[in-house]
């Protein structure tokens, strides 16, 4: 396969889809096939429905159990992300054309609200987002997510945002108010301090200087702000870490967390082309260490283990994190949210007070 280099993209090339039989190629009269794509691909928007906006996890590695998802695919590009295998469900591939074909899920706003009115809803702490980045670039285009915060804030419903974008600033208005009433945390996912780095592993993202600008900004304003510094990578930035703690706390961040990289699924090739391409050096070095936090393998579905590694350089990474975050976070934490507040199960009213 001719795998092209897709330049301001994660992916390399675009594998194929293992819940289909048939892929489609470029025949050439020389034998020689290559998938359709170009150096410069374009971003498509495919707009579905949807029925249930609340997506479960039931796993005890994460605190939030619903999540909400406008975006299915996202052009950021983050060549790790695990929901990069789920665009397959959806009939795409998970490298480049998960982020160059983004489902835009355009009743999401009014199927949120359907569910708050339900008589037998119970309010809980809801994920923007628990797949792809909810303010990705076309939340510029679509403000769905906009849309979701004004719905939370109608029905005064706690929410929890993690984003790797600054395009959140613009809905500092409902954020604000949102915080006023301990309904809202604000996390920002950041990896690494090196511009370069950016460029290749999560193209598409803002810079880690311009998140911890915002940073302070929402600070400043009262929304309250965590860091999350994932998924660490050994070999690529694990020496950024204390160093992006120490950061995000100078600037008002309240809380800390990490995870470590797993590979499942076509993640394992998509990243391994993604080495040898970048890091030809290293490859081999690297991938024996991400095996090494999952029990040799590099697709890891154990609880627990998946999220934070085991073995001698987890361990590492676990007292590295925890030094920071005793000695630039002590004594600070996010607020505890305000479930009273909720105004759904059919007793909306049309102003928040």
């Amino acid at each position: 396969m001719n795998r092209h280099l897709a330049k301001g993209r994660g992916a390399g090339y675009s594998p194929p889809n293992k819940f289909q039989r048939e892929e489609v190629v470029q025949k050439f009269l020389e034998g020689l096939d290559e998938e359709i794509r170009t150096e410069k691909p374009t971003t498509n928007y495919l707009e579905v429905g949807v029925k249930n906006p609340l997506s479960k996890n039931d796993s005890p590695d994460l605190s939030v159990n619903y999540s909400v998802n406008p975006y299915q695919g996202c052009e950021h590009g983050c060549i790790y992300c695990y929901a990069r295998n789920s665009h397959q469900y959806w009939g795409y591939d998970s490298g480049l054309g998960f982020e160059t074909t983004i489902l835009v899920k355009k009743d999401i706003v009014k199927a949120l609200s359907s569910s708050f009115q339900s008589k037998s809803y119970q309010p809980q702490v809801i994920l923007l987002s628990g797949n792809t980045d909810c303010y990705q670039p076309a939340e510029r285009k679509y403000r769905l997510t906009r849309g979701l915060l004004e719905t939370c804030l109608s029905y005064m419903h706690p929410v929890s945002i993690i984003t790797k974008n600054v395009l959140i600033k613009r809905d500092m208005d409902l954020l604000i108010e949102l915080a006023k009433k301990r309904l809202v945390h604000v996390y920002f996912s950041i990896n690494h301090l090196d511009s370069s780095l950016r460029s290749i592993l999560e193209p598409r993202t803002a810079t880690a200087a311009k998140k911890l600008e915002l940073i302070a900004d929402f600070s400043e304003k009262g929304i309250p702000c965590g860091v999350m510094v994932a998924p660490l990578i050994p070999g690529i930035n694990l020496q950024d870490m204390a160093t992006i703690i120490k950061y995000s706390a100078d600037a008002g961040a309240v809380k800390a967390g990490y995870t470590v990289v797993r590979l499942n699924g076509q993640l394992g090739d998509l990243f391994k082309e993604w080495l040898d391409r970048h890091f030809p050096d290293r490859s081999s070095k690297v991938l024996n260490q991400i095996q090494s936090l999952h029990g040799g393998t590099l697709s890891d579905t154990d609880w627990g283990r998946r999220i934070k590694g085991e073995g001698a350089i987890a361990e590492l990474i676990r007292q590295m994190f925890q030094k920071a975050a005793a000695r630039y976070l002590s004594g600070r934490n996010m607020p505890e949210y305000d479930f009273s507040l909720f105004k759904g199960n059919g007793q909306l009213t049309l102003f928040p007070s």
